[in-house]
């Protein structure tokens, strides 16, 4: 995984890697490069697989992070590749032509996150929140008990015990 890496940083300005096992490395690369660092991963490194590609919200910085982790059959090896977008402009060049599951993620993420990933397939159609006009739910800023006070009925809550002496009451019911 070193000599990949050692190579990889000579062609693409890698940054804050991080080998966190023999198999497994991580390392955060400028937005305008992800493409061409996935495309030459899949097609000459033999990272075929797109494992995942998730979000994270840095609310405070006004960044996205996206995490893209690939991995390689054919060396058992997995590599993460992060990386900065804006949040204001939560856009990301799409990669769903090197990796057709790739859509999926793109079209989750457009949902949940307001991440756009523009001309992916069905990035605009609804993933799992149908009609939904809201504040993307997986937003940092997005206030899930304002949601629920204004959108469903109030129920009362159920009766909480300790479950020590619940369990003492119900064991030995002599001694509560």
């Amino acid at each position: 995984m070193r000599a990949l890496l050692d190579s990889l940083k000579s062609l693409y300005p890698l940054d804050d890697i991080v080998l966190q096992r023999p198999d497994l490395a991580f390392a955060t690369v400028p937005a305008a490069q992800v493409r061409g660092l996935l495309h030459h991963l899949k097609e000459r490194e033999g990272f075929t697989h797109l494992v995942l590609l998730t979000a994270v919200d840095w609310l405070e910085d006004g960044m996205f992070q996206l995490t893209y982790l690939l991995h390689d059959r054919a060396r058992a090896r997995d590599l993460g590749l992060r990386t900065l977008i804006r949040r204001d402009r939560a856009t990301m060049d799409g990669i769903h032509d090197l990796w057709p599951t790739a859509a999926t993620y793109q079209r989750e993420l457009k949902e949940m996150f307001g991440i756009d990933f523009p001309g992916s397939p069905g990035v605009d159609d609804p993933f799992v929140l149908e009609g939904w006009t809201d504040l993307p739910p997986y937003r940092r800023d997005f206030d899930t008990k304002d949601f629920s006070e204004r959108n469903f009925n109030h129920r009362e809550g159920r009766v909480t015990h300790d479950p020590a002496a619940h369990m003492k009451r119900h064991l030995y019911p002599d001694e509560a």
